[in-house]
């Protein structure tokens, strides 16, 4: 599980900013939002809120990016540039790398990861282990070289198999380093996927729903939310090469039958009762999913995949602008799941933003599990949590105060700050 992830000179984040999901020891919602390591108490998620173009988003393309070079960067090619984009904001970070660090757990062991990096090459990069308090280093890699320590002894002569470009804990476990293969096993179970261009997804759903095993919990969900429909119906036929415009261009034609040869396309359809003119039941009718369905059904569907996959398997789950396209009803169910001994009995963790501020009051959230984002002056992003907040006389907020209305009021920040608009319509007429 995660216990923390920082950012540092990346995108809107200019200095060191964290996210941690272990919990703080306040009393809210312990029997349902946080479970026990031998360690630590670990919270189920984090709910993230911010004025647009405060940095949220920038948040969960930091998470994304650090695990997109995890696991991609020993098959790239040696000029290929890393994903990276440092605080432009700021002469001294603009040629700076970008930091990056997470601090997990695998089997009661703790781990610290983490790596600082340009497009062009891994400036430093650690992995330390702590199987009780005290914790050792494993390899430490800066400039001058790679430090193994000799009880890791996976690592061992493999620092001059190691490109510029390259993380040495992905070539450690391309050479089957055991500990590099469970760390690795853990990014690839670390989710981040878009509330907004959520149409990718649909395969993992697709996967689910034609599994008799997997396929009851996302339809139960799909009956509770009440989408509309009775039941869905899945068709998949092989791609049919005489589907490509013969106008064409020849290139696109041959680099579509290479791709798509034994592909298959899937389309979906929603079954709905069908009445006569006296309301009586006469049969059924099938809808398109994509074209007949609301934003939001199809939202429920593609993302439906990945949110059970995580829920069945573990991992992380980060989501960017949960509630689009959503009512807030349907948000709170899915975020209910995970709040859930029943539905998450393998402790899987849910990280999203949104705007939807109902779930201030119904969300059943902690105030260790809320946190904002807002940019300074300079245009960096900060990034603090409601149990860390301090009123003016340093007091910290009781979970009895209503905090949809003193967020919307402004009181912990991270709102847009709009001005007056009555007295901008009134410029605007008299002009």
């Amino acid at each position: 599980m995660l216990l923390e992830f920082s950012v540092a000179n990346f995108l809107s984040f200019k200095e060191k900013k964290t996210i941690s999901l272990i919990s703080s020891g306040i009393s809210d919602y312990k029997d349902d939002n946080i479970f026990d390591t031998k360690r630590y108490s670990v919270l189920k998620g984090a709910i993230i809120y911010g004025a647009n173009s405060s940095g949220k988003s920038n948040l969960i393309r930091a998470m994304s990016a650090m695990r997109q070079i995890v696991i991609d960067t020993f098959n790239q090619s040696s000029t290929k540039p890393l994903t990276v984009t440092p605080f432009l904001l700021n002469s001294e970070t603009e040629n700076a790398p970008s930091f990056f660090e997470v601090l997990f757990e695998i089997d009661n062991i703790r781990y610290r990861y983490g790596f600082e990096a340009t497009k062009k090459e891994i400036v430093s990069e650690w992995l330390f282990e702590a199987k009780k308090n005290l914790e050792k280093y494993l390899f430490i890699r800066q400039k001058e070289g790679i430090d193994v320590s000799s009880s890791y002894k996976e690592g061992a002569n493999l620092e001059e198999k190691t490109r510029e470009n390259v993380l040495f804990l992905s070539v450690v476990d391309q050479f089957n380093g055991a500990i590099a293969k469970k760390i690795m096993n853990w990014f690839s179970k670390f989710i981040t996927i878009s509330g907004l261009s959520h149409e990718n997804y649909e395969l993992v759903t697709f996967k689910f729903l034609g599994n008799k095993i997997t396929n009851k919990p996302i339809l139960d969900f799909y009956k509770t939310l009440d989408l509309g429909f009775d039941s869905l119906k899945i068709n998949r036929k092989k791609f049919d090469f005489k589907e490509i415009p013969e106008d064409a261009p020849e290139s696109l034609i041959r680099m579509m039958i290479k791709d798509l040869d034994g592909a298959f396309k899937f389309n979906i359809e929603t079954l709905h009762k069908k009445f006569d003119k006296n309301n009586e039941l006469t049969g059924t009718q099938d809808f398109d999913m994509r074209s007949q369905e609301s934003a939001g059904t199809n939202k429920i569907f593609d993302i439906s995949g990945p949110v059970f996959d995580v829920l069945q398997n573990g991992g992380i789950l980060v989501v960017d602008e949960l509630d689009s396209s959503l009512h807030p009803l349907m948000t709170l169910e899915i975020t209910k799941l995970f709040n859930s001994k029943m539905n998450n009995p393998k402790n899987a963790q849910l990280i999203f933003t949104t705007h939807d501020t109902n779930l201030f009051s119904y969300g059943k959230y902690r105030r260790d599990q809320i946190y904002f984002i807002e940019k300074d002056k300079y245009g960096a992003s900060d990034l603090y949590s409601l149990v860390e907040y301090k009123e003016e006389d340093g007091t910290k907020i009781r979970k009895d105060r209503s905090f949809e209305k003193d967020y919307i009021q402004g009181r912990y920040g991270a709102i847009p700050f709009i001005g007056n608009i009555s007295k901008i319509l009134q410029e605007w007429q008299e002009k």
